[in-house]
């Protein structure tokens, strides 16, 4: 789904007695299987790829909330996506097989960017799955209803300070995500995903996944941007001190909208959550260091002789700064 953190399903089945059963007598079991999370997780994601749905979703970072309607198709191997404000700003993103358009009709600006793989979890490597056992307590718990759905509850604890408590509601018959919350130490939401109303195995055409405009109004400024392609070579630089469980997914030389030359990018990921690090030479413009946070997301950024560091990702402020004052030239 767009980036308010997931959500979707499977078919119907006769199984659903037996899951239900399997949820409420046996969560312990599931608890101590290894790899019954990452299969949990796996299930999740193709779920929000692969069916097709449409709701209201509400979306909370911090105090503040927003709500949306979304709709998804998945059709001959492609997703289709359209995102809709109902409150705050009028904004509409709209997302094809090949790019994404952010609509911002107040400002009479539309937004183009090349469509980049997107998932709800980073994809699972074999040292991932045992790590998610490793640095975080796992249980599958019976759920209260979400969006008049009965849910089950995997629960993600940190065993560790360095990352934060994930909650994920799933429909235990489709494996619709329909509500995920991030949580901090003293157990409190810092972010929060839910539907409030869903419709599973909608009947959605492309046609209904339009932009409510058949063209670029004339007096609209179409801004090209976005993150362009990695491109993946030895970027000449790593993180010294990675929080435990942390490995490196992704290393490569990326172009961002307003750079004039491509930054090093790596991602670091402990199978839940992803954190970005970009290293580029220093301007005299780049005042802003240090530690910014919205809702879940914590940005810290840092100066290391003639380059600027930038680590953000949903993990606590301690880990994002701790990765940024390690990033140092590869020996």
């Amino acid at each position: 789904m767009m980036h308010v953190r997931g959500a979707p399903l499977r078919k119907w089945g006769a199984a659903v007695a037996v899951l239900i059963a399997a949820v409420v007598v046996a969560p312990a079991v599931h608890a101590q299987s290894q790899g019954f999370a990452a299969q949990w997780l796996t299930r999740v994601t193709q779920a929000a790829r692969s069916l097709n749905y449409s709701g209201t979703v509400m979306v909370r970072q911090g105090a503040r909330y927003e709500t949306f309607r979304l709709a998804h198709l998945f059709d001959n191997g492609e997703e289709y996506e359209k995102l809709l404000s109902l409150d705050g700003p009028a904004r509409e993103i709209v997302r094809s097989a090949a790019e994404v358009r952010y609509y911002f009709p107040d400002a009479k600006v539309v937004r183009v960017e090349p469509r980049t793989i997107r998932n709800v979890f980073p994809s699972l490597s074999p040292e991932q799955t045992a790590n998610l056992a490793q640095y975080y307590e796992f249980k599958l718990v019976p759920g209260g209803r979400v969006a008049g759905r009965d849910t089950e509850v995997a629960m993600f604890d940190p065993k560790d300070g360095m990352r934060y408590g994930h909650r994920f509601w799933a429909d235990p018959v489709t494996g619709l995500l329909l509500k995920s919350r991030l949580v901090n130490e003293k157990g409190e939401t810092i972010e929060e995903f839910a539907f409030t109303d869903v419709t599973v195995n909608a009947k959605i055409d492309k046609d209904m996944l339009k932009p409510s405009w058949a063209s670029v109004p004339a007096d609209w400024e179409v801004k090209q941007g976005g993150p362009g392609q990695v491109a993946a070579t030895d970027t000449g630089w790593t993180v010294a001190k990675l929080p435990p469980g942390f490995i490196k997914i992704m290393e490569g030389m990326r172009t961002l909208a307003g750079k004039r030359t491509p930054v090093a990018h790596l991602v670091y990921s402990d199978g839940l959550v992803a954190i970005s690090v970009f290293v580029e030479p220093f301007t005299v413009t780049q005042t802003q260091v240090g530690l910014t946070e919205a809702g879940g997301l914590a940005q810290y950024r840092t100066r290391s002789d003639a380059f600027m560091v930038t680590v953000m990702g949903e993990a606590p402020p301690a880990t994002v700064r701790q990765m940024a004052q390690s990033v140092v030239r590869k020996q």
